[in-house]
């Protein structure tokens, strides 16, 4: 493969997961100049917030699956037009009703994008640029994370909130041209019987149940209460769906191979987990240190923004070089180092934010950002292990797992800051050094999570002995 159609993948790829992860963090500040001019109740901007994040978790192991089944290149394509075109319809919306739905057709877009995407880097990219390519994305979903409140923010302030979505048409139709120009048409796999098809099918439908009944009740429930209605009927059908898959996939009649086929890979499953162990850490860190720097430090959303520029910096500079560390290393000690980086750069954040001044934060969040690039094996490794036949299927599952440890992050990180606020506050002290104590309080636990990954990630990544 040439290497400037290598580039071209590359670009789709990077393009279509950056406006997958910005359409995540750039409503949330338009908000208020949305209620104004559409004239929105509390419960339209509750919806428009998390109709997008909602769909997105909801349709991923749906969306992987039919990439199994259609192609990765169809995936992919199909994903950015639909968000490209409920973008541009975004931006016509007159009502909540209307722009809620439609964030939720984003959504919908975004999950095939997401699994397509993965799946592509990891079968379609030749093994020497591999890891960089997923250092790309990687790097792009942390900027759009990192910026996208920066972007919102000036966009929303000088031309309008409808402006959030008119830009990302052309980002959108600049991914779907290269992308169809460059992107291989790959070979569609073999279902296999109609008996194993149909399982899987089954399968997938109740897991979809189950993550948006979960995802829905962790939205609702801090602002709800457990008490709400809708917040135990989704509690119960999220716990209910859970324990039939558990009790299926005990079962062998009920059993999907499949799914057995990827969890007994070892890559595959511990890469599962810390994926999840690194969610939980790092998003709930990003969500907090944001509040931090705006009510602690005064900064405005735009500087806010740009403290976070050491991590995508870091995580660019890294990543060239993690395959040449794997080899001489191996993949397992490289993991595992990054994640006690990543780990001990929160802890550096919770010790420079005593400090009170920005520049004690930057060395944390470097350190993030480098440890997370050597962290990439975890990710190459587990959906290389996983069969071309279900690469979508397996991508879905591995996005899905890194979406609800997105959400999930945001509650544990923020229940830890609320006790630690309210222990504070008991002990008299003022509401902005409580907020401070609960800050450190959740960087800490937020970092034994993620350190909590590296002896699984050398488990996982351990070189299997040959017997001759």
């Amino acid at each position: 493969m040439g290497r400037l159609r290598v580039l071209s993948i590359v670009t789709a790829v990077v393009l279509a997961t950056f406006l997958t992860a910005l359409d995540n963090t750039v409503v949330n500040l338009a908000l208020p100049q949305m209620r104004t001019e559409l004239g929105l109740t509390d419960t339209d901007v509750k919806w428009v917030a998390t109709s997008y994040p909602l769909a997105l978790a909801s349709f991923l192991l749906f969306a992987g699956r039919l990439t199994d089944g259609k192609g990765r290149r169809w995936s992919l394509l199909t994903g950015v037009a639909v968000f490209t075109v409920s973008s541009a319809c975004c931006a016509l919306s007159t009502t909540g009703v209307v722009l809620a739905c439609l964030r939720g057709v984003q959504g919908g877009g975004a999950a095939f994008i997401l699994p397509a995407s993965l799946a592509l880097m990891s079968h379609d990219l030749p093994d020497r640029v591999r890891t960089a390519g997923f250092g790309a994305t990687t790097a792009a979903m942390a900027s759009a994370l990192a910026f996208g409140p920066v972007i919102s923010g000036v966009v929303t302030q000088h031309v309008g909130w409808e402006w959030l979505f008119v830009m990302n048409v052309p980002l959108g139709v600049a991914s779907f041209v290269v992308g169809a120009l460059a992107l291989p048409s790959g070979p569609r796999s073999q279902q296999g019987t109609h008996d194993a098809a149909e399982g899987l099918h089954r399968h997938i439908a109740l897991a979809c149940l189950s993550i948006a009944s979960f995802v829905y009740c962790l939205i609702q429930a801090p602002s709800t209460g457990l008490g709400e209605p809708s917040v135990i009927v989704s509690g119960i059908t999220a716990v209910s769906g859970a324990i039939v898959l558990v009790c299926k996939k005990r079962s062998k009649r009920g059993s999907s191979p499949a799914v057995g086929q990827l969890l007994r890979a070892r890559p595959f499953a511990g890469g599962l987990i810390t994926q999840l162990l690194w969610g939980l850490g790092v998003s709930g860190v990003y969500f907090y240190t944001s509040q931090f720097l705006q009510s602690a430090l005064h900064l405005s959303p735009t500087e806010a923004g740009l403290t976070f520029t050491p991590v995508v910096s870091a995580l660019f500079l890294t990543a060239p070089f993690v395959s040449v560390m794997a080899k001489r290393w191996g993949d397992g000690q490289v993991a595992a180092t990054g994640l006690m980086s990543v780990a001990v750069g929160l802890l550096l954040i919770a010790l420079g934010s005593l400090q009170g001044k920005l520049l004690g934060l930057l060395p944390g969040l470097a350190a993030v950002g480098a440890g997370s690039a050597l962290a990439l094996p975890l990710t190459t490794r587990a959906l290389e292990s996983s069969p071309v036949h279900l690469s979508g299927f397996a991508a879905g599952l591995f996005s899905a797992t890194r979406e609800l440890s997105g959400v999930l992050g945001i509650v544990l990180v923020g229940a830890v800051v609320t006790v630690g606020d309210y222990a504070s506050v008991a002990r008299g002290a003022t509401q902005g050094q409580a907020f401070l104590t609960g800050y450190q309080l959740g960087l800490c636990v937020a970092a034994a999570l993620v350190a909590t990954g590296a002896p699984v990630a050398v488990w996982a990544l351990r070189p299997i002995k040959c017997t001759p």
